[in-house]
């Protein structure tokens, strides 16, 4: 069970000390927006670099971008070990996923709320992750939808029937009152933003939430 923490609801002006807050987590978030694929503007190459010069820690880059075949490999480049790429913006999935591993980086497919299973479902040999979002893309502090958790119950089965050692993440809305359905349907990487960075102690609320998605899959 990861908890990948979004940086998106730190304090930017702080971000290296916003990330050495949070010791506990398995990896932080990076949400990469273009203000065309979303309507938000937010990270880009040079904040990733940043960031690299200043944790050890696991970066997790999830670009909601109109052109990821053309932008992710420079993510990898940066120093990222994860990047995720949106199943409905990709042109080519498995170039762009074995041009990522080539890197050293971990590939990650993400479905956004509307968008079914099946447009994965070929791929999964090729990346290493699928992000299913909970939210509608684009902002923090979203609530939570439910109507997501069969589709990660999908997701899980079919990696499960493929055998293959796949994380399967959530992102949007998850906190304390969610994490555990989303534990329970077969997720076990978690990304949470403002539950984590409007705690009164951070690393406090990974270490909570780790321990209820441990609860919620039942080992």
């Amino acid at each position: 069970m990861r908890i990948t923490p979004s940086i998106l609801n730190a304090d930017f002006a702080r971000l290296g000390d916003e990330i050495a807050r949070i010791p506990s987590a398995d990896a932080i978030h990076v949400d990469v927006m273009d203000a065309h694929f979303v309507p938000n503007l937010t990270f880009g190459v040079s904040m990733v670099e940043a960031l690299r010069t200043t944790t050890t820690q696991m970066l997790d880059i999830h670009l909601m971008i109109a052109d990821p075949d053309r932008w992710a490999l420079s993510y990898a480049e940066a120093g990222a070990e994860s990047v995720t790429f949106h199943a409905e913006a990709v042109k080519a999935p498995v170039r762009l996923a074995r041009e990522l591993r080539s890197k050293g980086a971990r590939a990650g497919v993400a479905l956004n709320p509307a968008t079914g299973v099946d447009r994965i479902a070929g791929i999964l040999g090729e990346v290493d992750m699928v992000l299913c979002m909970t939210v509608e893309p684009g902002f923090g502090g979203q609530k939570f939808l439910d109507l997501v958790l069969p589709k990660i119950r999908a997701v899980r089965q079919l990696v499960s029937d493929a055998g293959l050692d796949i994380w399967v993440q959530v992102d949007g809305g998850v906190s304390v009152e969610t994490i555990e359905r989303c534990a329970e349907a077969g997720a076990d990487t978690f990304v949470a933003g403002s539950a984590v960075y409007r705690a009164e102690n951070p690393d406090a609320m990974v270490n909570q939430l780790r321990e209820l998605a441990i609860a919620g899959c039942g080992h």
